[in-house]
């Protein structure tokens, strides 16, 4: 990525916590703006999730107040929650509409868009995007056991980025303990005047639960 270009995310946030978790650590939010932030001009950093009905004060919360006061634009859907065949709790709902309305809404403004999921049902997206002169870089990993990016995806995008080669800049020890004060990280735009959080919190259990 030149300096000079203009850049924007999108993060589906239930598959970068099952792909960090994949590869044994937790992203540092504040890390993952800098060091995109330092590739280009940055418009726009998407959070996708979704929280369940009536759990508004989930354990996602602290995650999404952090993002939401420190430079991303998060994007939430309430979902339910139910009981499978087999007895086990799962979550119905995904945001691939939303981020896929987004991304299209905004490729006439861009020059990159960094894709931060694994999910094959994004290619179509990806494709639609190219058509109109945005270049897509994908970040998933196929470093894990089991590679957690669809080959498809993986072969549309411009250029991937595995997220183990990421580990030293973005990432942070499951059993890393946070101090009480910490810079804050830098906005993309003055949204709010509201104080932010010292450090973001790391991702939620609850965001591996969406089925």
């Amino acid at each position: 990525m030149a300096p000079s270009e203009k850049i924007a995310l999108f993060i589906d946030g239930a598959n970068l916590y099952a792909t960090s978790k994949a590869l044994g650590f937790d992203i540092d939010y504040k890390r993952l703006l800098e060091e995109f932030q330092s590739r280009g001009t940055m418009l726009r950093a998407f959070y996708y999730t979704t929280i369940i009905e009536d759990q508004e004060c989930s354990s996602v919360r602290p995650l999404i107040d952090w993002l939401d006061y420190n430079g991303y634009t998060v994007v939430t859907k309430l979902t339910k929650e139910f009981i499978d065949a087999s007895g086990r709790r799962k979550v119905k709902g995904n945001m691939d509409i939303e981020l896929a309305v987004d991304a299209m809404e905004l490729a006439e403004h861009v020059d990159q868009m960094v894709l931060f999921s694994g999910d094959g049902d994004f290619r179509s997206l990806v494709k639609a995007v190219q058509r109109r002169g945005v270049r897509v870089t994908v970040v998933s990993t196929i470093a894990s056991q089991t590679p957690m990016i669809a080959d498809e995806l993986r072969r549309q995008a411009d250029e991937f980025i595995d997220l183990a080669q990421l580990k030293l800049k973005l990432g942070r020890d499951p059993s890393e303990r946070l101090g009480p004060t910490s810079r804050r990280a830098p906005r993309i735009e003055n949204r709010n005047a509201r104080e932010s959080l010292s450090d973001p919190p790391t991702n939620s259990p609850a965001e591996n639960n969406v089925a």
